[in-house]
């Protein structure tokens, strides 16, 4: 049988019958739909017709300003940790050690694969190792 939502149910494994029960609230009787709302949003009139189509904007546009600001504020403590690849290839160039990435291998062992002056062994073992490339794509 349906159950309403927010019932706690149990199965009883000492007579294996299924028991629900409504929960409830501190003075003894059970919560509405209506009394959960009111706690959860506080002391927040939620009435749709206490607020106008210029409050609900202005509202929505002071969540998007702060919703920026976090975001901005996310990316400037992520460029503090790190580094552009551009940079990181410089210095690495500098120390004689070329920095591939995954694309870059990918094409080298395609064209490894379909050249005609590639042995056998070759093109297996470019095979193989394009299929590590692409799992990991």
């Amino acid at each position: 049988q349906a159950v309403p939502a927010g019932s706690h149910v149990r199965l009883n494994l000492q007579t294996g019958d299924r028991e629900a029960k409504l929960p409830d609230s501190e003075n003894g009787r059970s919560d509405t739909r209506e009394e959960r709302r009111r706690k959860r949003l506080g002391k927040v009139d939620v009435d749709s017709n206490s607020f106008t189509s210029q409050e609900l904007k202005k509202a929505l546009a002071k969540m998007k300003e702060s919703e920026k600001a976090e975001r901005k504020a996310h990316e400037e403590e992520v460029k503090k940790k790190f580094r552009p690849i551009e940079q990181l290839k410089e210095e690495f160039e500098k120390l004689n050690v070329k920095m591939e990435t995954d694309y870059e291998i990918m094409v080298k062992l395609i064209s490894k694969f379909n050249s005609s002056a590639s042995t056998l062994d070759e093109k297996v073992a470019a095979l193989y190792d394009l299929e590590y490339y692409v799992h990991q794509v």
